[in-house]
Parts: C-alpha cells; sequence; structure tokens
C-alpha cells in the first residue's frame, strides 16, 4: 500500500492495476483506490454490504474513469481501512465525509449503490455544498418497503452458496433465469481480473454492523427527500430482491431533480454490472450533463 500525496503525473488507466494508497484520518488509515485523469469533479464510490475495494466491477469503474477521476475506498472498520465500523448509515456518511475533506476535496460526485445509495442521500442531505451531483443505483429511501428485510435474505443466500459451493451473490445479485445466471457468472469473473495486492476481506463484526445499519435504514419512518436538491440520477434491475425495484422509481419521484434510468430487464440487484456499458454511458452523459438545477446553499 502506498501513501497518499499528489495524484501521480501518470493515474492508471486501469481499476485492475490501480494501486491502494491510503489517507490518515484522525489517526485511522483509510484505503483507497485513484484513477483516471485529474481534472474536474472527481466521482466518489460508496459501497455496498460486506463490499471492499475487489467488489467494484471494474468495467464500470473503468469505463467511468476514462473521462474523469473516480476514486474508491474503504470506509471505516472495512477491507484495508482501520479503525471500528460504525453500525448507522449516518455515521459511516460522516466518515465518508471526514475521508472525502483528508483527500483536500471541496466538490465532487456520489456514485452509491445499494448501502453506498443509504450512505450517499445522507451525506448530500448534511453535506450540500460538497455534492454537485448523484447517481443512486440497486438502492432506496429510508424507510422503504423491504429494506429491512435483507439480512434474512443475506443468510440464506449465504447458506444455500455454501452447499451449492457457489457466490451467494450469484443468489443475492441475479436472477435465475439463464441470463441472469450468465451475468451473474461473468460479474463474479471480471471480480477476480486483479490478481496482485486485492484488498482485505470485511471482518464478521463489520459484517454484523453492516447488517444492522442496513436494518435500522429500513425501518425508519419514510425519508423527507425534498432537501436533496442536487441532480440525482437513479437506476436498478426490474427484479431487485434485496432492495425491491418498486424503491427505485419511488426514489426518483421524491427527489425534487431525480431522474430514473429505465429499469434494466432480467436483471436484480446488480442490474448496473449485468448492463454495465449501457450504464457507463448513461451515468456519463447525467455527469458531463451541465447542472438544470440550482446548487443547494448551506445549511
Amino acid at each position: 500500500m502506498t501513501t497518499p500525496g499528489k495524484p501521480p503525473p501518470h493515474p492508471p488507466s486501469s481499476y485492475q492495476d490501480t494501486p491502494t494508497r491510503s489517507v490518515s484520518v484522525r489517526g485511522v488509515d483509510f484505503a483507497y483506490r485513484r484513477l483516471g485523469p485529474e481534472g474536474g469533479v472527481p466521482l466518489i464510490l460508496l459501497n455496498h454490504l460486506a463490499a471492499v475495494l475487489d467488489n467494484w466491477d471494474p468495467r464500470v469503474v473503468d469505463g467511468i474513469a476514462a473521462p474523469r477521476t473516480v476514486i474508491a475506498f474503504d470506509n471505516r472498520g472495512v477491507g484495508a481501512s482501520g479503525g471500528t465500523i460504525p453500525n448507522t448509515v449516518e455515521d459511516m456518511a460522516r466518515d465518508a465525509v471526514l475521508f472525502i475533506r483528508a483527500l483536500g476535496l471541496d466538490r465532487i460526485d456520489l456514485l452509491g449503490f445499494s448501502m453506498g445509495g443509504f450512505i450517499a442521500q445522507v451525506v448530500a442531505a448534511e453535506e450540500p455544498r460538497l455534492v454537485r451531483k448523484v447517481i443512486l443505483a440497486g438502492t432506496g429511501p429510508a424507510g422503504g418497503p423491504g429494506i429491512d428485510k435483507v439480512t434474512p435474505l443475506t443468510l440464506r443466500a449465504m447458506l444455500k452458496g455454501a452447499l451449492t459451493r457457489k457466490d451467494p451473490k450469484q443468489y443475492l445479485f441475479f436472477t435465475d433465469t439463464d441470463g441472469g445466471r450468465q451475468a451473474g457468472r461473468a460479474f463474479l469473473a471480471r471480480l477476480k481480473e486483479r490478481t496482485d495486492n486485492r484488498d482485505k476481506a470485511i471482518s464478521p463484526r463489520s459484517f454484523r454492523a453492516h447488517l444492522k445499519a442496513i436494518k435500522e435504514w429500513g425501518l425508519q419512518t419514510p425519508a423527507d427527500l425534498s432537501a436533496i436538491t442536487h441532480p440525482v440520477l437513479v437506476a436498478n434491475g426490474e427484479s431487485d430482491r434485496m432492495v425491491p425495484s418498486r424503491n427505485s422509481p419511488d426514489l426518483a419521484a421524491r427527489l425534487p431533480h431525480g431522474e430514473l434510468v429505465p429499469l434494466y430487464p432480467d436483471a436484480g440487484h446488480e442490474g448496473i454490472f449485468q448492463y454495465h456499458d449501457d450504464f457507463v454511458a448513461k451515468a456519463l452523459e447525467f455527469l458531463e450533463a451541465p447542472p438544470q438545477a440550482e446548487q443547494p446553499s448551506a445549511r
């Protein structure tokens, strides 16, 4: 792992070859990877339940990083980052902000996937001047229907994976169709393309904290999203079991400047990875378009 400093003069062009760096945040080292050309507003990636740096689909990361800076990181207590993981989404969001500030950034875009989408909503609401645009994928609002059921779904998939000797993500994230099974195998193969300097797996303690935070998010009073006045792009598959797909159009409709990507057919929770070419094109078009809404003011 390398230490932080100025970005290298020739940033890596592939997530597979991007070195893992670290930055100290109040005495705790946060692990991250940064790639793509410098300049412009960087995109910060916020990850899903139990995920570490190596759980991002390299096709999505490389595609978005072709014209812009992308930064993926392990939040506190996850993967190679130090410290103890908090067990609320709100505290995870505040740690994410501390990490972003430690990199010297004062304007960023966010891509939050699944639990990362919960975190992105809190960051945008609490730090409106820090955020320019937001992409929310496979996610839902606080109190969204079905979100509190993630724990039993996950544990059943883990048991099934152990019995069948398959990655539980095949059952959790993809449809049980020929197309879904094929897409799942292709995705899992892409996650193994990086063979050197891979990240540490999440610890059991951190995994339990993630599950607790997600359940509490799902049990909250339905959120008032009117304070998030940023441009927001919402995407998902049409058959998401983890964060039921009906949360996506609801989320887009309740955001003042929400835009819904048509739900991807025969796709589950990881629809943006199954349809990575289409998603990258839509994400870049959204990120590069001039904002139509006024930027939010500080609270």
